[in-house]
């Protein structure tokens, strides 16, 4: 009996069979043969001696508690999505499809560890302690991120392309310098997330020669999504992202970036390399960005649907919940459970955007320096002054 062959998606209206989708799935070249994968995208559970051990107390209620933090998270993200739709955020970034990438390499943080995330890393907010109307502020135009960034061991976000590899690579930096590498159990490590696309700026560049140089204890976190913007991973490189690692004396791997379980493990790997003195670390999560790049972008305008549809077939939500099914028996219960949860979620994230104060005009002032400065008060009375002369105004 010959094997069914993979559906092509050559007519958009066509849909594959149940044995074309399964035949397409075992024969995607998932980011090469060095890639690091545990749960396959049909739901089953894979070894890999190199990563195994790290991976071996995520049993049944683990992987439960991973799929929920999934779920709610990207409810938050379609939440937010939706607001800025509705005139209540002044734009939005979303996550779609990177939910497995945050999640796991979030939840491989231990609580000294230091995250610097770019502006996309709402999953690793939330892995922080970090709660999502904590992040609307920015979106919204109040703030530049309301939470204690030395508490939480997350960074604000870094708006500008890259830079945030410079502000990661000196903190690790200064954890060496301040002798808080070496114990496994104690020893402090960095992260560092950034895109694709921003691999080809300096600040990545220089952030990569400094942390080799001086052996920060820095796990360089690329979430490859294919796409900086209209501009497709093709054009950023000729090799894989995770072979530049070897230009600069460091290792490399590529992870299944849509497999929470393997990024997850890479990850404990990998800052476990960190705190006893290893460092640096290049992972590059290969996974996609399924909705646009922010909500001023259009994706439709530079990629096909078939390569959207072809991804969909990775989700990285449902791989975890076909294994919790298959094959650790968990009920629907369960998944009834965190469906009402990410739904209040919802309700409660949109209560919470629709009933925040705008700020007066005083604001920007307030949050400049530490403490008083003669001319930042000079310019916050001459702006007032003019701003209250518009008063009663047309």
């Amino acid at each position: 009996m010959e094997e069914p062959q993979a559906w092509v998606p050559s007519d958009p209206r066509s849909r594959p069979s149940h044995d074309q989708v399964v035949a397409g799935l075992k024969g995607i070249d998932e980011g090469g043969p060095e890639l690091v994968q545990l749960l396959t995208p049909e739901g089953e559970r894979t070894t890999d001696h190199r990563f195994d051990a790290y991976s071996a107390d995520v049993g049944a209620e683990e992987l439960k508690a991973l799929y929920r933090d999934m779920v709610l998270v990207r409810r938050a993200d379609r939440e937010g999505n939706a607001l800025q739709r509705q005139g209540e955020l002044g734009i939005w970034v979303p996550l779609l499809g990177q939910e497995a990438a945050q999640v796991g390499s979030g939840r491989a943080l231990r609580s000294q560890d230091m995250a610097f995330p770019s502006y996309r890393e709402h999953g690793v907010a939330w892995c922080r302690g970090i709660d999502p109307t904590e992040l609307l502020g920015i979106f919204r135009g109040t703030d530049h991120g309301a939470w204690d960034s030395a508490a939480t061991g997350f960074h604000p976000y870094t708006i500008v392309i890259g830079n945030q590899c410079l502000n990661a690579t000196g903190y690790a930096m200064g954890q060496r310098f301040e002798s808080k590498v070496g114990d496994p159990d104690t020893g402090e490590a960095t992260i560092c997330y950034f895109g694709d696309g921003a691999t080809s700026q300096g600040d990545v560049h220089e952030g990569f020669v400094w942390a080799a140089a001086y052996d920060a204890p820095l796990v360089f976190f690329c979430q490859n999504n294919q796409w900086a913007i209209s501009v497709p991973l093709s054009r950023q490189t000729r090799v894989p992202l995770y072979q530049r690692a070897r230009g600069y004396g460091f290792p490399g791997v590529r992870v299944d970036g849509n497999d929470v379980l393997a990024c997850l493990a890479v990850t404990r790997w990998a800052l476990e390399e960190c705190r006893t003195g290893n460092g640096p670390v290049l992972i590059e999560a290969f996974t996609y960005r399924m909705d646009s790049h922010t909500t001023s972008d259009d994706a439709t305008r530079y990629r096909l649907a078939d390569e959207v549809e072809l991804w969909k077939l990775k989700d990285p939500i449902e791989r975890v919940r076909v294994h919790l099914v298959r094959s650790l028996g968990v009920s629907q219960d369960f998944f009834d459970g965190v469906e009402a949860e990410s739904e209040a979620l919802a309700v409660r994230l949109r209560e919470y955007c629709r009933a925040m104060p705008s700020p007066g005009p005083e604001r920007m002032f307030s949050e400049v320096y530490a403490e008083p400065s003669p001319q930042v008060e000079a310019q916050r009375e001459e702006y007032l002054a003019y701003h209250a002369s518009f008063d009663g105004e047309a």
